[in-house]
């Protein structure tokens, strides 16, 4: 859901135009991802939390959001594929304090090793089923019903350390400038949207190209 409207385009991943290039290298040149149109270099690098001898990579997203529902299934597969020197992160954000709970949901999942498991049914009980997970005790219900425990899962829910990945939540959101989701970090060092990629798939390009760019930079 982006706060700057666009047009999501989320068909089966596939090479674009921008990438297939029969005229040559100049054509080449002139299609590849450019800074402050297909994505943003940060001014300040934002804080990453992997080796130095890997590449994090972010997905911003939230549960509400019909975008990132759409978005999921092709970057799924995409994170599938993904080299061995990258470390993929989902963080959940928030751009009201009513989307706390749904970030609670996503850390407490993580906690208990369920992101696998329920991730995608989160998705298909909100924007599929209508299901109205927006408060605590809606979204705790939910998953007992998913057969979770419902002592295990609240403690976990309610825990300091669901709080505290929320707050960093919110401290990652700010450092890359998040302006809308579904959204993707790269390195501490580049973000991307739809809107400014044009098309959810080719977002994914323009990750490949920055991981490229930042490997090569090392």
């Amino acid at each position: 859901m982006q706060r700057r409207a666009f047009v999501g385009n989320y068909g089966a991943l596939a090479l674009s135009a921008a990438f297939l290039l029969p005229s040559g290298r100049a054509l080449a040149q002139a299609n590849l991802p450019r800074a402050g149109t297909d994505f943003l270099a940060l001014n300040r690098p934002a804080p990453v939390e992997t080796p130095a001898d890997k590449i994090e990579i972010i997905e911003f997203f939230g549960y509400y959001c019909p975008h990132c529902n759409a978005f999921d299934p092709v970057l799924s597969a995409w994170v599938k594929k993904l080299p061995n020197d990258v470390v993929f992160k989902r963080v959940p954000v928030a751009f009201t304090g009513g989307a706390e709970p749904q970030q609670r949901l996503y850390y407490a999942l993580e906690a208990m090793g369920l992101v696998e498991q329920l991730h995608a049914r989160v998705f298909a009980a909100i924007h599929g089923e209508k299901q109205n997970l927006v408060q605590s005790a809606a979204i705790i219900d939910w998953v007992v019903k998913q057969g979770v425990d419902r002592a295990s899962f609240t403690e976990q829910f309610n825990s300091f350390s669901a709080a505290t990945k929320a707050t960093r939540a919110r401290q990652l959101q700010a450092a890359y400038q998040v302006e809308g989701v579904p959204a993707l970090g790269v390195a501490g060092r580049y973000y991307t949207d739809g809107a400014l990629a044009r098309s959810m798939d080719r977002v994914l390009q323009v990750v490949d190209f920055l991981t490229a760019e930042v490997r090569r930079s090392r």
